[in-house]
């Protein structure tokens, strides 16, 4: 890759464009290589708006742009994003990934100093940290541990244990919990949703921790599971502040995994689970089906349950099939429940940079916030280099948004949730801007007023002059073919 490392360092020193330029080093798989130090320093120039550009070659990774971007009454025939905070939609929940189980076990092996200095870039935004502000975590494992488990799992002469006599969170006493105790710490407000992958499998019909589904006789049992496990992580000082009942509940051949059908999880929220939380005073939110935007019918008939209607927060969705923009009828249909995006891996053998960053950004970033979610997850915080840890049968090339090997690379999913996570904190609000096919984007106001556009030129070989416009004034900006960038007034 010596000549697209070379091309960024002569753009450095010709246009002086930008305030810290990025080695690249990546593979075919396209991960790109750890931030750079500035070679060449630039003197900086009055600006009213700050712009940080990612470009699909890697030459800028999240690299704060040395532009003088300043509104004036521009007349020009530009394409135009007019961004209005006089129109708000929903608040903003945050941004983030998975903390699996092999990403714990990863972040945790870390030498300490080499490890809470990873865990502040990821969980503030000191020192350049991109500021993560939700995370999601497996109920038991996931399929991205190194083993299948769950919490109540029976013992050699026990098939069943209705009591919970058995339960235990200690298998996470290793990895998690210190991990998640240090993210706490860092950012004492980061939202954490919990998903089992599969209830213990004495619950089930089939008895495996693959497929599957979750016995009648059992629901009182499992509601009391999820009570068991809220209490539990409570009294280690980690708040869980949303459930899901399932992961992907319609696919069974993930390993663990356990079908749940749409009037089941209705049943069994109206039921047991929600009174069972009741019972037991938990606030945590209860947040329906969790996979692909294909099948609204399920949320929509879980929230058409008059029973388990008002236990419901809302919908979570995955984007490995349908369209992103179902989420907005989904909202329509059921407008005081809540949007969420929980969910979409990166493909580390066959993806690349350029392509995982524009369908991302695209789809989620923008799609997802622009129809409603009040958050965005990517999947894996961290893998190895091989791909691991994984279960058999797992996904075996889910790549992290870091990998560690035991040195640490920034790979896409890092540059596509910082774009947001660094400059829309928790609190934030969605506001009106106009979009287009070439230039799709969205707007926020942050809590202290700032205003923050994410762009994305779609244009395939060509890059694009464009305004933002707002409150009657405009600057201009360029932005190349395939790049993304955030900027903040």
């Amino acid at each position: 890759m010596k000549s697209i490392a070379t091309c960024a360092a002569i753009l450095c020193l010709v246009t002086a464009m930008t305030s810290g330029c990025k080695k690249d080093n990546s593979n075919s798989g396209g991960q790109p290589a750890t931030p750079t130090n500035p070679t060449t320093p630039t003197t900086p120039v009055q600006s009213d708006v700050a712009m940080w550009l990612t470009q699909p070659d890697q030459a800028a990774l999240l690299a704060k742009q040395n532009r003088a971007l300043n509104f004036s009454t521009i007349l020009n025939n530009n394409p135009t994003i007019t961004v209005d905070d006089s129109q708000a939609y929903q608040t903003i929940d945050g941004f983030g990934f998975c903390l699996t189980g092999g990403s714990a076990s990863l972040i945790n092996s870390l030498p300490s100093d080499q490890k809470d200095k990873l865990l502040n870039e990821l969980f503030t935004t000191a020192d350049n940290g991109i500021g993560i502000s939700y995370i999601r975590i497996s109920i038991g494992a996931s399929d991205l541990s190194a083993n299948t488990f769950t919490y109540d799992d029976p013992s050699f002469n026990q098939a069943t244990d209705v009591d919970l006599k058995n339960f235990t969170i200690d298998q996470e006493r290793t990895d998690l919990i210190p991990v998640l105790k240090k993210i706490i710490a860092l950012n004492p407000s980061i939202k954490i949703l919990g998903s089992p992958w599969t209830a213990p499998i004495w619950m089930k019909s089939n008895n495996s921790y693959k497929g599957g589904s979750l016995l009648p006789q059992y629901y009182n049992a499992y509601a009391r599971y999820f009570v068991k496990y809220i209490q539990a992580m409570k009294a280690e000082g980690i708040t869980i502040d949303a459930i899901t009942p399932q992961n992907e509940p319609l696919n069974p051949y993930n390993n663990p995994s356990m079908v749940m059908q749409a009037d089941e999880q209705a049943n069994f929220i109206k039921n047991n689970l929600g009174p069972a939380f009741k019972a037991a005073n938990i606030t945590t939110k209860i947040i329906a089906y969790d996979h692909n935007t294909d099948r609204t019918d399920y949320p929509l008939t879980v929230l058409s349950d008059a029973g388990a209607n008002p236990y419901v927060d809302g919908s979570a969705f995955h984007l490995y099939s349908g369209s992103i923009s179902a989420l907005s009828p989904v909202h329509d249909a059921y407008p005081a429940k809540n949007i969420y995006f929980t969910e979409q891996w990166i493909d580390g053998k066959n993806g690349t940079f350029a392509g995982d960053l524009q369908w991302h950004v695209n789809n989620l970033i923008i799609g997802a916030t622009r129809n409603w979610s009040r958050n965005v997850i990517e999947w894996n915080l961290a893998a190895d280099q091989n791909f691991n840890p994984h279960t058999a049968g797992g996904c075996s090339t889910c790549q992290g948004a870091i990998t560690i090997s035991p040195a640490i690379t920034r790979n896409v999913s890092y540059y596509i949730i910082a774009h947001a996570s660094k400059f829309v904190p928790a609190g934030s609000t969605r506001i009106a801007s106009n979009t287009s096919d070439t230039l799709p984007n969205v707007a926020f106001k942050t809590p202290d007023g700032k205003k923050v556009l994410i762009v994305l030129n779609t244009n395939s070989s060509l890059s694009q002059t464009f305004n933002i416009t707002y409150g009657g004034k405009s600057v201009t900006a360029v932005l190349g073919s395939g790049s993304v960038a955030t900027f903040v007034w």
